[in-house]
């Protein structure tokens, strides 16, 4: 899961961006309004954490703005500005939730899956395909109801190539996925993930396979 951080504190957003990324996501962080904006245009995240009070304005203007570029991504605003007022106006404004600092990651966490699994952004907590599930809530990986334990990037490659399954993913598509911006990403990174995936995927027995579509990507689907 690809997360955009909006905050201008860099300690507030060091730690939380190490934070998440221990629960397996993948944190792309700016510190201003203007920043936000071009990222988002990316495309590429599945959820933002927006803080309120930024270099450049009230967080809350760019809620309309990122609506209308990505209608039903989920938007938490954190701030210290908690009073009831101010979680009101953040709610009008559009926010999915609005948490106020300080915080447990633990709740943070919990408050993204919620407004994840809502209409507007995920369809279905449960993924399956041959013996293996996933579980998008709880990021969790198992075949035939034993826990399938991997490295968190390789979680994401796996998740990305579920998500479409039976359909070819583009290399650019992965790297999205599995990166940040600020990731240096090495030529054959990718490859090497995709390769220990599909080595624990076959000892596994987990009844997939996944497919290099030479130049293009890389497909997953059932094993015959």
């Amino acid at each position: 899961m690809r997360i955009l951080l909006v905050e201008d504190e860099p300690e507030m957003a060091v730690a939380l961006s190490a934070a998440l990324k221990g629960h397996d996501m993948v944190v792309d962080h700016v510190p201003t309004l203007a920043q936000a904006e071009e990222a988002i245009s990316a495309d590429v995240h599945r959820a933002v954490l927006l803080d309120r009070q930024l270099p450049d304005g009230d967080g809350l203007v760019l809620i309309p703005k990122l609506r209308a570029r990505a209608v039903g991504i989920p938007i938490i605003v954190l701030t210290a500005r908690g009073e009831l007022v101010d979680r009101v106006a953040g709610l009008d404004h559009g926010a999915d939730d609005y948490l106020a600092k300080p915080f447990a990651v633990d709740e943070l966490v919990a408050r993204l899956r919620a407004v994840l699994r809502r209409p507007a952004g995920m369809q279905c907590d449960l993924l399956r395909v041959g013996r293996l599930a996933f579980d998008l809530a709880h990021r969790e990986a198992s075949v035939e109801g034993r826990p399938f334990q991997l490295p968190r990037r390789e979680l994401l490659v796996l998740e990305t190539l579920l998500r479409r399954i039976g359909r070819t993913v583009l290399r650019s598509s992965l790297e999205e996925a599995v990166y940040s911006f600020d990731d240096e990403i090495q030529s054959n990174a990718l490859d090497t993930h995709v390769s220990r995936l599909r080595r624990k995927l076959t000892e596994a027995q987990a009844g997939v396979e996944i497919h290099n579509i030479r130049g293009v990507g890389y497909l997953l689907k059932h094993s015959r």
